[in-house]
């Protein structure tokens, strides 16, 4: 691509157009959604996935007039939300999770099922990336593989697959 004369760039501003790219990939705005990974194990999958959509739409409406909100749900980022889906094991971790966010200041939703009064998962206000990252870098990315269950289980399940293609 040719450009106009006495305009051309220099090696380091190649340099800071790439730091700039890399800086604003890196401050995309997120919001984080936190599941129990007991639930997934237990409940129907699309309970669970319900329990996420509550608490998330829940955190962007309580904070409907905050400024990162307002990018978030803007008419040119509508279409491109990032959202990143977690697991922690169960109650106890979902409860310190929510305590740790409200010490570091993290606004969010811990969304209480009812009337069972259970905690099921919790979801951020969006955030630049940078600033809630550290927060979340050792939770594991909500996986429904089950492989636990898989192992307890597979030995009934050959058993009553050999039975039931003898039995034919």
């Amino acid at each position: 691509m040719s450009q106009p004369t006495g305009t051309e760039s220099l090696p380091s501003q190649e340099l800071d157009k790439e730091d700039s790219v890399k800086a604003e990939n890196s401050d995309v705005l997120v919001q984080y959604v936190v599941l129990r990974r007991d639930l997934i194990d237990t409940w129907p999958l699309g309970s669970v996935v319900t329990q996420g959509c509550h608490a998330s739409v829940s955190a962007i409406w309580s904070n409907k007039d905050d400024p990162h909100t307002l990018q978030y749900c803007s008419p040119q980022n509508i279409d491109s939300m990032h959202k990143v889906t977690l697991e922690v094991k169960g109650e106890p971790q979902i409860l310190n999770f929510s305590e740790k966010l409200k010490t570091g200041g993290i606004t969010h939703k811990l969304w209480i099922e009812q009337p069972e009064n259970i905690p099921t998962c919790l979801a951020t206000k969006p955030y630049p990336k940078s600033v809630v990252l550290p927060f979340f870098k050792k939770l594991k990315l909500y996986s429904n593989l089950n492989l636990s269950y898989l192992n307890d289980n597979i030995e009934p399940l050959v058993l009553e697959l050999k039975q039931s293609l003898q039995s034919d």
